[in-house]
C-alpha cells in the first residue's frame, strides 16, 4: 500500500520547511501549522493550496537525473508520498484520518528556486515532478507511514453514481 513518506510545514511564506512525524489536517483550511492554513503563503490569497503532494519517486529523479538532493524540504511540497500524485487528481483519497480531493497540479515556480537556492531546481521538477494540490474534504491526523487510499473517482461517472447511491442508503 502505498504511503507517507515525509511531512513537512512552513510557519511563513519563505520560511525554511520543518519536517514532522505528525500533523493535524484542518477540513477546508490545510495542515495545522502550516503557512497556506493561515494565509501567510507567498502566494496567498492568490494562488493557494490547501496541501501539496509531491512523489517519492519524483524527488528521486530529481536527485538522480539533476544532482539535487530534496530531501530537507526544499521541493515545498507537504506530504512526500510513494504513490504516483498525478493518479490523484479529481480522486478522493485518505491519509491516515483525513480525507483530501486531489484538485490540480503544482507546477514548479523561479520563487521555488529562490527559496531553495538552487538553480535549476523548477526545471528539475517539471515534467509532472512538481505534485499536486489538494484540499482537506475531513480533518484529521496524519502521520509518516500512513497508508495512502483512494476514496473515490470524481471523474468516474459510475463511482459517483455509486457514492451517492450508498450516501443515500445509509
Amino acid at each position: 500500500m502505498p504511503s507517507v513518506r515525509q511531512i513537512w510545514t512552513a510557519p511563513e511564506g519563505s520560511a525554511p520547511m520543518e519536517a514532522s512525524e505528525r500533523v493535524r489536517a484542518v477540513a477546508g483550511g490545510g495542515l495545522a501549522g502550516d503557512r497556506y492554513c493561515h494565509g501567510r503563503g507567498y502566494y496567498s490569497p492568490y494562488d493557494v493550496c490547501q496541501v501539496t503532494l509531491v512523489d517519492s519517486g519524483a524527488v528521486e529523479t530529481v536527485r538522480e537525473r539533476y544532482g539535487i538532493d530534496l530531501s530537507d524540504g526544499r521541493h515545498r511540497r507537504n506530504l512526500v508520498v510513494d504513490y504516483d500524485v498525478v493518479d490523484l487528481l479529481d480522486t478522493r483519497f485518505s491519509v491516515g484520518e483525513a480525507v483530501f480531493e486531489g484538485t490540480r497540479r503544482r507546477p514548479p515556480c523561479a520563487h521555488v528556486e529562490e527559496v531553495a537556492g538552487e538553480e535549476g531546481l523548477a526545471d528539475a521538477l517539471s515534467e509532472e515532478r512538481g505534485g499536486i494540490c489538494a484540499d482537506v474534504v475531513e480533518g484529521g491526523e496524519v502521520a509518516v507511514g500512513d497508508e495512502l487510499g483512494v476514496v473515490e473517482r470524481l471523474d468516474d461517472p459510475d463511482a459517483l453514481a455509486d457514492a451517492i447511491r450508498e450516501r443515500r442508503e445509509k
